[in-house]
């Protein structure tokens, strides 16, 4: 959730702060605020709104208020309503702490700490936070912080000034992340490798639950025993210009047209000899031998891609799949075993519900597989095997080129586990590889649909509720379809599988409710065409998106957008891009921040 910053170095400390959290808004922008070192106190300024408005109150500051050294912080509320006080930096005593995640038990804490005496000014659990390391602290910064930490439950990334120590940012993570960079202009940490990337493009992830001291001349860190450790180095290979939106409007649309380069970067390291080949990965043909079952678990948009590779991997493998929410997963007590394979996806890596579902996993001895987008991340690092999707960043809330990166990695999966076990040929392999590759170019050419898309979205301006309906595979993606139009355009949104309509829910179908139909696939063609005709003939005002090769009568529907020719088993890829595209221009006609839609931040690191 939250963006964090910390720098220390002989730069201008406002202005690295400043700017890595513009860096950062797209995790959380309800209010943000800077502190740092002058004179040999800290001093705070903090604002609520966006970062900008941040940036406007820092201009104010004296010319002569120059520092080297502070902390930064753009929020998204999880305790305590959206103010000027309960935003961060907070200072009790001599500490000034930031802080990303939430601190389960802060309110036994909280009724300690009254009971000596002390009474937090905000609403806040981090507050909180920064009052029990200030009650440890007695002049050593690694002990406060290791004797707080001790009493804190949940999650949680510091970044600690002391007062007494200046120049000197101190941090811990537990759940949350943090990255961190030395350079010759000094050290800087972030939540997200973003902010780093206009220093650096060599960082490292600070393992949990040790303490990174950080000065202006280098970074050490200790684990809870004292020790030294010396942080695994990492490396991006994309640069800061794909973090900015390159003359679009919003990173949302930049991000849809990035799909196709995003897709051949993630299949065409994987296509040796026209096969699917994982060995780059290290992931070894003998993990599919013992497996009698899948589970694949991820929140949100990530899981809908698992929907539509449950369906690839069970048709090819005839291997049962099954698809669970992440957040439910491990409050149902599930069947887990060494046969077992879990397939967990996550675009950041550190999404809260699914680490905690991968640690399930591998308590009860289930081989553990992971998607994900990010280096390093917490569920990279704690699976068995990984899979990288190379989509490099997204900073849209709204996930577009990481889902049909995802998509790209289930289908590869899928042919390598078929093909590994013998079930599918080496020529059929190669035909399903080609199939996939020529996707890329598919995707390129339903990037020049946006015109045609366009009036559909202002269509949908003054919308109150809108269906989706598709079966098999285009169920699938209209779950992602139906979520991201929520998402950013406010429309109330739902999803159904169009042969449950006459089991209830056609009872919502009245005048001129847009209906956004599906009927990509032909086995199933005939029985979309009649649910369309039953929401028809209630007055549905209807969005039909087929394949090329449907014929389609004229007055069944309003809008009909026909993809280019696939194969069934694809569609998803192309018919993606048309879902985003409409929640797009939906959301643009309403006058909607399409990048940053309220309430949600891009990377969920809290349950």
């Amino acid at each position: 959730m939250c963006g964090i910053i910390g720098y220390t170095g002989i730069l201008d400390a406002k202005k690295v702060l400043t700017e890595g959290l513009q860096e950062l808004e797209y995790r959380g922008y309800d209010s943000a605020g800077i502190a740092y070192f002058m004179d040999n106190t800290i001093k705070t300024i903090k604002q609520e709104g966006k970062v900008s408005c941040l940036c406007e109150s820092v201009k104010e500051t004296a010319a002569e208020d120059v520092t080297t050294c502070g902390i930064g912080h753009t929020r998204w509320a999880t305790h305590g309503g959206v103010s000027t006080t309960n935003s961060h930096p907070h200072t009790f005593g001599k500490v000034t702490l930031i802080h990303n995640g939430i601190i389960e038990n802060y309110k036994s804490l909280e009724e300690e700490l009254q009971q000596k005496g002390m009474e937090p000014v905000s609403q806040t659990d981090s507050e909180i936070a920064a009052m029990v390391i200030n009650d440890c602290y007695e002049g050593n910064p690694v002990k406060a912080i290791k004797a707080a930490v001790a009493k804190l439950e949940g999650a949680y990334a510091f970044c600690i000034m002391f007062e007494d120590f200046p120049g000197v940012i101190y941090a811990i993570r537990a759940g949350s992340p943090l990255v961190a960079t030395h350079t010759e202009k000094g050290t800087i940490i972030a939540s997200d490798m973003v902010a780093l990337l206009k220093y650096s493009k060599n960082y490292f992830v600070l393992p949990e639950h040790h303490i990174a001291r950080l000065t202006v001349d280098d970074i050490t860190i200790t684990n809870m025993e004292h020790q030294v450790v010396e942080p695994k180095m990492l490396h991006v290979n994309w640069d800061v210009a794909s973090a900015r939106k390159g003359g679009y409007d919003y990173f949302m649309l930049k991000e849809i047209h990035e799909q196709p380069e995003a897709l051949k970067n993630t299949i065409g390291p994987r296509m040796v000899n026209d096969l699917p080949d994982f060995s780059e990965d290290h992931i070894p043909d003998s993990l599919f031998t013992d497996i009698n079952r899948v589970i694949i678990t991820a929140c949100g948009t990530a899981m809908h891609a698992g929907l539509v590779g449950k369906n690839m991997i069970e048709s090819l493998t005839r291997i049962p799949v099954t698809v669970d929410i992440a957040s439910e997963f491990r409050y149902q007590n599930p069947i887990l075993d060494k046969h077992t394979l879990i397939i967990t996806i996550s675009q950041s890596g550190e999404t809260a519900d699914t680490l905690a579902a991968l640690r399930l996993a591998k308590e009860n001895g289930s081989k553990t597989l992971s998607i994900v987008n990010v280096k390093g991340s917490s569920i990279a690092r704690e699976s068995d095997y990984v899979l990288y999707t190379h989509a490099g960043p997204e900073i849209a809330v709204a996930s577009t080129k990481a889902y049909t990166v995802q998509l790209a990695a289930m289908y590869l999966f899928a042919f390598r586990f078929a093909y590994a076990k013998g079930l599918l040929s080496e020529e059929d392999t190669k035909k399903y590889m080609r199939k996939l590759e020529n996707t890329i170019q598919t995707v390129e050419e339903l990037l020049s649909y946006d015109e045609e898309v366009k009036p559909i979205g202002k269509k949908l301006k003054k919308t109150k509720d809108l269906f989706f309906i598709g079966r098999g595979l285009d169920y699938a993606l209209a779950s992602e379809g139906s979520i991201k139009l929520k998402e950013i355009s406010y429309i109330h949104s739902e999803v159904y599988a169009a042969g449950e309509l006459k089991h209830g829910t056609i009872s919502l179908i009245t005048d001129n409710v847009p209906v956004i139909a599906l009927a990509t696939q032909a086995n199933v063609y005939a029985k979309m065409i009649s649910n369309i005709r039953e929401v028809r003939s209630r007055g549905a005002k209807v969005i039909l998106i087929t394949n090329a090769d449907a014929h389609v009568d004229a007055s069944l529907c309003d809008y009909h957008i026909m993809l280019p020719e696939m194969d069934d088993a694809f569609t998803p890829f192309g018919a993606a891009i048309i879902l985003q595209y409409i929640a797009y221009y939906a959301a643009v006609s309403r006058g909607l921040n399409v990048d940053q839609p309220r309430n949600l931040a891009k990377s969920v690191t809290v349950e």
